[in-house]
């Protein structure tokens, strides 16, 4: 481009010479034409009809016949300008155009009619011209002073030799003066080009880096015309085209991150059903290798076909559900493009497997609950109904009646204060009053105000510190609550006679505390659900016991929320250990 826009800039200024030229060529030589034209006919006209006296000797020598006439004009041959090579003049007769003497008699031999000589043989003065012909003529009519004298035209012919003469002269002046102006402009439109093309010429490299996507740099502006206005026009235009770029490229890189990075699972196929986009949560989710290939109808044919996915209008969408292994997924299905070519269907992946697990033990949960209540409400409706119905009933039978409705509304109070401790703790309220406690002490207590249960049970419960126990930074109330739950637990589920051990010892930043029994224990198949809300191993010895099932689950909150672990190991028909572990720094509160 750059070379061949010098070529044409070159050209451009060579034709522009050679058209002035031209111009200028055919201007001057139709001058020189008429310029002949005008000087031989003012030649004429001055000696022919201005001049009265050669009139009347042409008049009279027209009387005397041919040779007088002829040696007039002969005298009279430098007024006429007459050159045997390019000029003569002829004396013709009137009547037919016969050449009858002259200056050039081999020429008037061959003498044509021309519309001059035509013109004078009507009795006219032919003074017609044209530029277009070889030749200039005049026809002058000249008859003698009677009637009866003799008629003669007086015909005088110039070949234009002169006028050849000058044009060539003028041509070979003009074709110098073009060869030189054609090295002169062809010298000029070099440093011309350069300064058109310079400009250009880094514009064209600089939009070439920029299509290679090499932004830096800025074209050097020399000129305030309109290639330097378009040279900066360049140069704001790559700075903002860069600028947009990398707006572009950040927002492609936060988009293509959150789409690799999103737990959801998306998928783009082609209007074919092709896969043409996938994260890898999609993969993972699907149970798909990354290298493997798969389409639409793989995955959602059964759910949704691939015509009624592309058919649907926006906003609208499809949302069903599948299982893939063990999961439960949703997928909502919508097509995207803005014509029938382009676009396809995306569809979204979610996993609902853990909100499909929450539903259900919510639903368990408040049939627990319902359960639960209802069995106490139903016995104090009873016994309520009963006393209320039968007046005779007996001073000891009314005590024992309401002595039950106590406990089952001592039990449901147990659920009730249960339940709303949990809440506090799954709504983050129930924080911990942290403060130092001695925790031998706080065992000691808890020991002391289960012995007699254990006793009315006939067990034999002892307690044993292993060396010495420091202050540790607790809720002694909650930790008390969870101590005395794992102890009642031992004690309910011990059969009468057996052995429950309260033990407590240091193992580097914590505090162990160890509850054992020699009670019914737990089966393996239990153990992993023990802290379930409402989970029960024997729903009916438990509920007999008086338990609701919440314990368990209360004390894993309060032990988590102070930073330590709860864990229980059991052998089903010889025994269960609970053990609590409780750092022994300040935690903060929860």
């Amino acid at each position: 481009m750059f070379r061949s826009l010098y070529l044409k800039l070159v050209l451009i200024m060579s034709l522009l010479m050679i058209s002035i030229m031209a111009v200028v060529v055919t201007f001057l030589i139709s001058r020189v034409a008429v310029y002949h034209l005008d000087e031989f006919s003012n030649q004429m006209h001055s000696l022919f009809n201005e001049n009265e006296e050669f009139g009347v000797r042409l008049r009279a020598a027209a009387a005397s016949g041919v040779s007088e006439l002829n040696v007039l004009l002969d005298t009279y041959r430098g007024n006429l300008g007459i050159d045997p090579n390019n000029r003569n003049y002829y004396i013709l007769d009137a009547k037919t155009g016969r050449c009858l003497a002259g200056s050039d008699d081999e020429g008037g031999k061959a003498l044509d009619l021309t519309p001059n000589i035509m013109t004078a043989m009507g009795g006219q003065a032919g003074y017609a011209r044209s530029i277009t012909e070889s030749y200039i003529d005049v026809a002058i009519p000249v008859s003698g002073e009677t009637d009866t004298d003799q008629s003669y035209i007086i015909y005088i012919r110039d070949l234009k030799h002169r006028q050849q003469e000058l044009t060539s002269q003028l041509s070979r002046i003009i074709m110098g003066a073009l060869f030189f102006g054609l090295a002169i402009s062809v010298l000029l439109s070099f440093p011309l080009s350069k300064t058109i093309t310079t400009p250009i010429e880094g514009l064209t490299s600089r939009a070439g880096a920029i299509a290679r996507g090499e932004f830096t740099g800025r074209i050097e502006v020399h000129s305030t015309d309109e290639i330097g206005v378009l040279t900066e026009t360049f140069n704001d235009m790559a700075e903002k085209l860069q600028q947009t770029l990398e707006t572009v490229e950040n927002e492609r890189n936060k988009l293509n991150t959150l789409f690799l990075r999103m737990t959801d699972g998306v998928c783009a196929f082609d209007r074919n059903g092709n896969m043409i986009q996938r994260n890898i949560a999609a993969l993972k989710l699907l149970g798909r290798d990354p290298e493997s290939d798969f389409s639409y109808s793989d995955l959602f044919g059964q759910i949704l076909p691939l015509g009624d996915a592309l058919a649907i209008k926006a906003p609208d969408y499809f949302e069903g559900n599948f299982n893939v292994n063990d999961l439960a997924l949703k997928v909502f299905i919508a097509p995207f493009g803005d014509n029938d070519r382009e676009g396809g269907v995306m569809a979204v992946i979610h996993d609902i497997t853990e909100q499909i697990k929450l539903d259900n033990v919510r639903r368990e949960f408040v049939a627990n609950v319902s359960h639960e209540l209802r069995t106490p409400l139903t016995n104090v409706k009873s016994y309520t109904e009963t006393l209320l119905e039968n007046e005779d009933i007996d001073r000891e039978t009314q005590k024992q009646f309401l002595g039950v409705i106590m406990k089952e509304s001592d039990r449901m109070t147990r659920i009730v204060s249960d339940l709303l401790t949990l809440s506090r703790f799954d709504y983050g309220d129930g924080g911990l009053r942290l403060h130092s406690v001695q925790i031998s002490k706080l065992i000691e207590r808890v020991y002391q105000a289960m012995y007699l249960e254990a006793a009315k049970h006939k067990h034999n419960m002892s307690m044993d510190f292993r060396g010495w126990l420091p202050e540790i930074e607790c809720d002694s109330d909650r930790i008390e609550q969870v101590l005395a739950n794992v102890i009642s637990n031992a004690i309910k589920y011990t059969p009468d006679g057996g052995d429950i051990e309260v033990a407590a010892w240091t193992e580097g930043d914590s505090v162990i505390i160890s509850v054992r029994d020699t009670g019914i224990g737990i089966p393996e198949k239990d153990l992993g659900r023990l802290f379930e809300r409402f989970y029960r191993v024997d729903k009916a010895r438990s509920r007999e016991a008086g338990g609701s099932g919440l314990g368990l689950s209360i004390a894993k909150e309060i032990i988590d929320r102070h930073g330590g672990r709860i864990k229980i190991d059991s052998k089903y028909g010889e025994g269960t250990t609970v053990t609590l572990s409780l750092p022994i720094g300040r935690k903060e509160e929860i």
